[in-house]
């Protein structure tokens, strides 16, 4: 193992993506957490067995690896591709694979075994092959055909960020893998944007963040601290302006003000989700107080004002942006893929930094909704947006594209989600667990963040989780090693989580944690019981889109009505907040994969007026305008007024896997 990486089990493959030596705890992953069973563990069967099958076939065929062959002169076509980061896709799917040869050694591989080793040795080979002399690997500026230079576009060239995702992929080779090759030619990609960029070179920042996080990585990895200066430089000159967008704002780029004084989250979701994670890094191994205190406000006004219930990101297609504080429209909701990644990894750098429940609250509601809306049941098509409703005009599409799809899609002329997917999906048990030090003042702590079929080994304690989490809120944890003094095993409490029970017993949670301090021995067992009721959720009046309508969550997964569960039509649905006492939680509908759906009274407003704008009521007397639409008010029941229905609600994640109709999330509320 290089300078500056110790296993916290001692072993090769046992750290995860994000491996800080400093901050609040220390992130688990890679072998040192295995999902084992439930609903993670199905995702990462199918990303193995079906997405990532289709990815690689979509990136032979999308020209990511002629791209390659053609700098060689062992491919004749054309290079293909609209956008010159087009070799990003390929870096991302090589981090995925990492892991997944990584687990190899446990499984025997499986089918798609031989398929996810051809491809990493192929492109690997490839890049060590066409990198230049002085590192340079961009293969759309190597092209002998490119009238471009390198370097002259850092707005929409996009080097360094081509460079980030290369290292990334190549941090998962050398943990997972003990593969330095792709982490040889990372760093001599990174060592010459050192020297252009660096300390004594050019003041200027790439267009689309993302090199910071990665750079930060790299000296965890390598312990060159010039990689980690090269992440403060990216954060410090960011925000003067020098980001030279041809048709959008500074803000686009998060280069209107320095990241030290925004006060709000704003521009392109994913660069600004990129762009904080990054920050992040940066603060968790400077301590650098006017960054956490910058990320803070920031993190606040986010979830405050700018996220969706689902953990969306992002209310504009134009330019893929998150939009005004409440601007949250459901049926143009843009809430990119790619950026609920990027706020997961912004989210678990604040978890490492603070230790703190909150930010993995949010972290789980992204996971169970905005992200995993983004992949079919299927594993072989993708949303690249992702609305809280459908009309049934309403097609799919990228900001940049001309047409669209009614639902998921196979690929994208901007293809950044799939492979991005695919990296997150084969990584999520780096996202389970992590550990506190012990102290002259504190003993060792591990902290489940997360919940799952899994076995988690620290090298001081290991564990066996067993749950249907998150289906079912109850949680066992067996120890099966555990060191000879006290230790602390802490749970995390979900916010929505009330009437908590520990070992059968009422427990109160402390800033989001159960800790159970004892001398552990094998064989010893705690029971963890989330209770997990229907519930009811409005919006802050100040929304506009959603003010006085309901939406539905069990656990940590949002609810969603389609058409073809319904017989009344969606738009005339009404639902009341005290749903959950009549609700009933029963097998999901024929054709979506196993999962609970929802089965509540509603009731079928009357139908609405023609009247696009009717004239309102006076006081004291009906309106002939006004129609029958204003009659769908509460009964003397107290159930919603108009002819009664029974409403089947499934999880979001699963909406649009059979035939394209309405969805909602948001009802209307009697």
């Amino acid at each position: 193992m290089r300078q500056n990486e110790t296993s916290p089990a001692g072993e090769t493959g046992a750290q995860g993506a994000v491996a800080p030596q400093q901050g609040a705890v220390r992130p688990l992953g890679g072998a040192a957490v295995r999902i084992t069973g439930g609903l993670l563990a199905d995702w990462q069967r199918r990303n193995r067995e079906a997405t990532i099958p289709h990815v690689i076939g979509q990136l032979h065929q999308a020209g990511n690896v002629t791209n390659l062959l053609r700098l060689l002169g062992e491919f004749s076509g054309p290079h293909r591709g609209r956008y010159p980061f087009g070799d990003t896709d390929l870096y991302k799917t090589l981090e995925g694979l990492a892991y997944e040869l990584a687990r190899d050694d446990d499984d025997g591989g499986g089918p798609a075994a031989a398929q996810i080793r051809e491809f990493y040795e192929l492109v690997v080979g490839l890049l060590a092959r066409v990198q230049d002399a002085d590192g340079y690997i961009t293969s759309r500026y190597q092209d002998p055909a490119s009238t471009a230079e390198r370097w002259s576009d850092l707005t929409w060239g996009h080097e360094m960020y081509n460079c980030g995702h290369l290292a990334q992929a190549a941090v998962a080779a050398h943990r997972q893998l003990g593969d330095d090759r792709l982490l040889e030619i990372t760093c001599r990609y990174a060592d010459l944007i050192v020297r252009r960029y660096g300390e004594q070179g050019e003041d200027a920042v790439c267009g689309h963040p993302e090199a910071e996080m990665a750079f930060v990585e790299l000296y965890r990895a390598t312990g060159r601290k010039e990689y980690l200066r090269q992440a403060e430089l990216l954060i410090d000159r960011r925000g003067r302006g020098t980001v030279r967008n041809r048709v959008f704002p500074p803000s686009y780029s998060q280069d209107h003000v320095p990241l030290r004084q925004m006060q709000a989250v704003t521009g392109h979701a994913v660069r600004m989700g990129y762009l904080a994670a990054g920050a992040a890094d940066v603060w968790l191994e400077t301590g650098e107080d006017a960054l956490g205190v910058a990320l803070r406000r920031l993190w606040d006004d986010m979830v405050t004002s700018k996220l969706y219930i689902t953990g969306g990101l992002g209310s504009r297609h134009s330019d893929e942006a998150i939009g005004d504080g409440y601007e949250m429209p459901s049926e143009r909701a843009y809430a990119e893929t790619c950026a609920a990644i990027a706020i997961m990894q912004w989210a678990w750098r604040m978890f490492a930094a603070t230790g703190e429940a909150r930010h993995l609250d949010v972290f789980e509601t992204i996971l169970y909704n905005a992200y995993a809306a983004g992949l079919s049941a299927d594993g072989r098509a993708f949303f690249y947006d992702n609305p809280l409703q459908r009309r049934p005009d309403h097609e799919q599409r990228s900001g940049a594209e001309l047409d669209g799809g009614p639902l998921r899609r196979p690929w994208f002329g901007c293809p950044c989600c799939p492979p991005n997917v695919v990296r997150w999906m084969s990584q999520l048990g780096d996202y389970l667990a992590a550990e506190r030090p012990a102290s002259a003042s504190q003993p060792g702590a591990l902290l489940i963040a997360g919940y799952a079929g899994a076995t988690i080994d620290t090298g001081r304690i290991a564990v066996t989780m067993t749950t249907r989490y998150p289906w079912d809120g109850d949680v066992a944890i067996s120890v099966r090693s555990a060191p000879d003094a006290p230790y602390e095993i802490r749970l995390r409490v979900p916010g929505w989580a009330h009437g908590v029970r520990l070992d059968g017993e009422p427990a109160e949670a402390d800033d989001g944690w159960l800790t159970v301090r004892r001398e552990w021995h094998a064989g010893d067992e705690i029971r963890l019981t989330l209770p997990m009721p229907v519930r009811a959720h409005g919006s802050h009046p100040y929304l506009d889109a959603t003010r006085g309508a309901l939406a539905v969550a069990r656990g940590p997964v949002i609810y969603c009505a389609e058409q073809q569960d319904c017989e009344v039509n969606l738009d005339d649905l009404v639902l009341t907040a005290d749903l959950a006492a009549g609700a009933t939680v029963a097998p999901g509908p024929a054709g979506l994969p196993d999962s609970p759906a929802i089965e509540t009274a509603a009731a079928a407003a009357p139908p609405a007026s023609g009247e696009l704008y009717p004239e309102l009521p006076e006081q004291g007397g009906p309106s002939e305008s006004a129609g029958p639409s204003e009659s769908a008010g509460p009964s003397e029941s107290g159930r919603p007024g108009g002819a009664p229905a029974r409403a089947v609600l499934v999880p979001y994640f699963l909406w649009g896997n059979r035939e394209a109709g309405r969805m909602r999330v948001w009802f209307r509320r009697g």
